[in-house]
């Protein structure tokens, strides 16, 4: 993916060119300027052949694995960029030298550079002219196919890249009926009897192995008391694996303390005398399931175990008849799925005659495996239906096929991740990184990309919302899978199928885009990107480590003293993301990384940051949430290009973990370029200063009292650009949220209030909200509302999501006709004194999702219930046993929720999780 390569370094080239003016004013000698004019000459040389260059890789690289010419002439390339890039970043590292000290220090500093500059320029010199040198030899070994292909491709690109409904769905499934109903039996059949039975589902990778057994479970877990799914990966360690699989049947675990003993007796006595199911995904040996997970559970109850595998030895575990092998789909099937995801934007999913012909041909090279289909119809969903268009596609994947040198499945994703523009290349790439099965969280992803220098802002459009509509597209083409889409349809994180992901690593290390390292000897030589997925790092070689740019930690006891010598030597790191691992102190050496973009200590156990952080002038994203660290220091303020500033202090107050302000520097108001400034620690000081941050879309404020209400107002009047904001009181009982004097902005689309609120104020308050069209979102926690405060939220017509947490003290909660018409999800937690729901016809029209957590007093279902016609899941947790009862038996409360797919009762206390099936199309889920 040299093509990636090019244009991330086109973007640096430019970024370089623009110093120019400034620097040449900035010089104070002669022969500073006239070696910078030198140099700015040849990297002026660099952006116009690469920028000639980065066309021409697009069409090329589709030929580099079938032509030994063309692949030699790519890898030479993109040595060439790498090397550009090395002289660019040690440019802009030692200009920016220049702008500390006096006079007498700068001019002695001009004439170090001056040295600098002259090597620089000979350097770049050299480079240009191989790379020139390359072109030529290119031209004389042009390959005739290649010529006929150069331009010829069409790609085409749907406009809107953010829609929901490109996402895999339920009703895409296709060929799996038979194989569910028999995996269904085996896992409900003799329930009542107190038995043991394991089923296995096997088969190749991609084969759909885990939809299959995913679309069932889901359908089934609610028929036991409890239900886990754990995704097994090829490095394992037991312990985490025995955690992962409590933490999933919701028991009780600290993770850091708890030893094996311990943990076994915990699991065995949570699940004594229950009928339970475990869902072990992807197991890769026998001595997963002999060793370590069998002797673990009690053998007096009712226990279901499925395993998902692609080795016959693992299946060879089930219970007699209970192995099931997943076959690629046949013919009928294959199309099916096929047209589904190329023409989901036609109303009946049919292929037009027109390409009737090109469709079988397509599908004879996927061999029958979802995964290829999905990423084909998927690819081929962006292009025009046409036969030009889809035939020129064609073509290419005959071409990589020729003498079967690659697997026509390998050859199909292959092909779908050629078929990428540059700039998404370098994001799926990145997500291969991230370990075996791991949940990418699009925030994370986004920050991370941005960081990297892989997005670009376009018109109309900010960066963030740039980069959101990459991953959607990678999701689009079947290249991400979601695991969960939040409340309005947004990816909230997903992952990369394993076949996808084996790929992605092979081109990452051929193309020295990155490497993984998980225990074995790996020479660090070249790489740009280190993913360190092993607690032991001793057999890192470190040769040529001064090239990478990027160190991701995935382990949470890495020796974090061991990694010194990488950090000394690889001065122009741009990301290092030290989440979850258990540091508490970072190494000096981080302090001289000028380059550093991304910062990221979430979940650690950092303590203090030194003052010598504001070195980091280059710092866009610091991310400390949730960690030991009480204030930010005072240099933290010297870093002007600060983007996001995430840092909230873990406080435990008796056995729940929340997340406090912490104390801001008074140089935050430098800080002008913000756009996350979360959990801010209120003082009348940071306020003030707080109100220079106009750029600011996400924003949180913690220990507000009624003496900040005035300096509170006067900041959010000039946050125009708002879109997130939540407000915290101080941690007493008393003290009421001032919100009569804010003055909300225009923009604001969520907002979270946490504190006691005045109830005989709250229409006035809430008149002065009627102009925010945009607010969807409002959470509310502590806010001690009643009957007669309640309704004045229902002037707030645009929320979409409202969750009341710890936050309604009344014993009647009403919904009147016409109330919050457009309200998609009412989450009610921790009523202690709710016994009844009112909900009068036309109220609540939109509501799809309604939950009522830890209301013991709510003895019925809500009155009312029937008027909500689309509403899809009803869940109610630890409210009163008398009212699961009820709910559960009565055929008169059944009727009420017969229009209700998803329906579910839980008790804790009582260990009740049982459910009757209102109506055979009622999915139930725990």
């Amino acid at each position: 993916m040299a093509e990636a390569v090019v244009g991330v370094l086109i973007g640096k080239l430019g970024a370089a060119l623009a110093k120019e003016a400034a620097t040449y004013g900035a010089s104070l000698l002669y022969k500073d300027a006239s070696a910078l004019k030198g140099l700015f000459g040849e990297i002026r040389r660099a952006e116009r052949e690469m920028e000639s260059m980065k066309a021409y890789l697009r069409e090329s690289e589709k030929f580099m694995d079938t032509d030994e010419t063309m692949g030699i002439f790519i890898k030479t390339i993109r040595e060439l960029s790498f090397r550009i890039e090395d002289v660019v970043d040690e440019f802009m590292y030692k200009l920016h030298g220049n702008k500390h000290g006096g006079f007498a220090a700068r001019i002695k500093k001009k004439i170090k550079h001056v040295r600098i500059w002259r090597r620089l320029f000979r350097e770049l010199r050299d480079i240009n002219t191989e790379l020139e040198d390359t072109v030529r030899r290119r031209d004389r070994y042009v390959i005739p196919i290649m010529e006929r292909h150069t331009g010829s491709t069409h790609h085409f690109a749907r406009e809107d890249t953010n829609q929901a409904s490109c996402f895999p769905r339920e009703e895409e499934l296709v060929g799996i009926e038979d194989n569910a109903s028999k995996l269904k039996g085996w896992l409900v059949d003799d329930l009542e009897q107190r038995n043991s039975k394991i089923t296995s589902v096997w088969g190749m990778g991609g084969v759909g192995k885990t939809t299959l057994v995913d679309h069932v479970y889901k359908s089934v877990k609610l028929d036991f008391d409890a239900s886990a799914w754990v995704t097994v990966s090829k490095s394992y360690k037991v312990e985490d694996l025995l955690k992962k699989i409590a933490t999933e049947f919701c028991m009780p675990v600290n993770s850091s303390t708890m030893n094996m003993r311990r943990l076994v007796d915990i699991i065995r006595r949570h699940l004594e005398g229950k009928r339970f199911i475990l869902v072990l995904d992807d197991v890769w040996g026998k001595e997963v399931w002999i060793n370590n997970i069998m002797p673990v559970f009690p053998a007096n109850c009712t226990r279901r175990f499925v395993l998902t595998s692609r080795l016959s030895e693992v299946a060879s575990l089930a219970s007699s008849n209970c192995a099931m092998k997943l076959e690629p789909l046949q013919d009928q099937h294959s199309y099916m799925l096929f047209c589904k995801l190329a023409f989901w934007d036609n109303d009946d999913k049919r292929c037009p005659s027109e390409l009737s012909d090109l469709v079988p041909k397509f599908l004879q090279k996927c061999e029958g495996l979802p995964i290829a289909i999905a990423c084909l119809g998927r690819l081929l969903s962006c292009k025009p239906p046409t036969y030009t268009e889809w035939k020129i596609l064609f073509d290419e994947l005959e071409l990589q096929s020729v003498g079967n040198t690659i697997p026509g499945v390998e050859t199909i994703l292959k092909v779908s991740l050629e078929d990428l523009p540059y700039e998404l290349k370098n994001c799926f790439l990145h997500c291969a990184l991230f370990p075996e099965d791991y949940e990418l969280k699009r925030r994370r992803l986004i920050r991370h990309w941005i960081t990297s220098g892989f997005i670009k802002k376009k018109e109309n459009k900010t960066i963030e919302e740039v980069a959101e509509g990459y991953l959607n597209d990678l999701v689009n083409r079947s290249l991400l899978q979601v695991v969960m889409n939040n409340e309005f349809g947004r990816v909230k994180c997903c992952r990369m199928h394993d076949v996808i992901r084996h790929i992605a690593i092979e081109k990452s290390e051929k193309e020295c885009f990155g490497n993984v390292y998980e225990g074995k000897t790996l020479l660090v030589h070249r790489t740009r990107r280190l993913s360190i997925q092993s607690n032991n790092i001793e057999l890192l070689n470190l040769s040529g480590a001064s090239q990478l740019r990027q160190i991701h930690v995935f382990k949470r006891f890495v020796d974090i003293d061991r990694l010194t010598p990488i950090l000394s030597s690889s001065i122009l790191l741009s990301t290092l993301d030290l989440q979850g691992t258990e540091i508490k102190v970072l190494p000096n050496e981080i302090f001289s990384l000028f380059n550093l973009r991304f910062l990221g200590l979430r979940n650690t156990k950092i303590e203090v940051l030194p003052e010598a952080i504001g070195r980091l002038a280059n710092l866009e994203v610091l991310d400390t949430w949730f960690t030991c660290l009480l204030s930010i220091p005072n240099d933290v303020a010297k870093l002007i290009k600060l983007r996001y500033l995430y840092a909230t202090v873990k406080v435990t107050e008796g056995s729940f973990s929340r997340n406090r302000g912490v104390k801001m520097p008074r140089g935050i108001k430098n800080l002008t370029g913000l756009h996350a400034l979360q959990n801010v620690k209120a003082t009348s000081e940071t306020l003030c200063d707080v109100a220079a941050l106009t750029e600011l879309r996400t924003f949180s404020v913690d220990d507000v009292t009624s003496e900040h209400s005035l300096i509170l107002r006067n900041a959010l009047l000039k946050m125009s650009n708002l879109v997130s904001l939540s407000i915290t009181s101080m941690s007493n009982a008393n003290e009421v949220l001032p919100l009569e004097e804010l003055c909300l902005p225009e923009s604001l689309c969520k907002l979270g209030l946490t504190g006691k609120l005045k109830q005989n104020r709250m229409p006035h308050i809430l008149s002065s909200w009627l102009h925010l069209n945009n607010l969807t979102q409002l959470y509310l926690m502590s806010s001690k509302l009643d009957e007669k405060s309640f309704p004045t939220l229902m002037v707030l017509h645009s929320l979409c999501l409202i969750t009341l947490d710890k936050a309604y003290d009344g014993q009647t909660l009403c919904f009147p006709s016409q109330s919050f018409s457009r309200l998609k999800e009412l989450r009610v937690w921790c009523a202690p004194w709710l016994n009844r729901v009112d909900i009068e016809e036309d109220a609540l029209g939109s509501l799809a999702k309604l939950w009522f957590v830890e209301c013991p007093e709510l003895k019925r279902l809500p009155y009312g219930l029937k008027y909500l016609t689309i509403l899809d899941e009803l869940h109610l947790v630890n409210t009163a046993v008398e009212f699961m009862e009820l709910a559960n038996e009565c055929e008169e409360e059944l009727m009420k929720i017969s229009h209700i797919r998803k329906f579910t009762i839980i008790s804790n206390e009582k260990n009740f999780r049982r459910r009757s099936v209102p109506s055979e199309g009622n999915e139930f889920a725990a």
